[in-house]
């Protein structure tokens, strides 16, 4: 399987399980998110997604830790 195959079934994956929330946010973060997100080439919500996955990933190693 390809790459690019693997992300196409984790993201068709992903669509499946999605639940929709409204955001609010201050103007500048959004500000900033969205130009993190264009130099990242992602859309908004991709952008959001992987920093919230970041988080949580880095929470639970810390949570494993020593």
């Amino acid at each position: 399987m390809t790459t690019g195959q693997q992300a196409a079934d984790h993201y068709s994956g992903v669509m499946d399980e999605e639940k929709r929330i409204t955001l609010r946010l201050p103007a500048d973060l959004h500000e900033w998110l969205a130009a993190q997100a264009k130099s990242a080439r992602r859309s908004l919500n991709s952008e959001i997604v992987y920093r919230l996955e970041g988080e949580r990933d880095a929470a639970a190693a810390g949570d494993q830790s020593p």
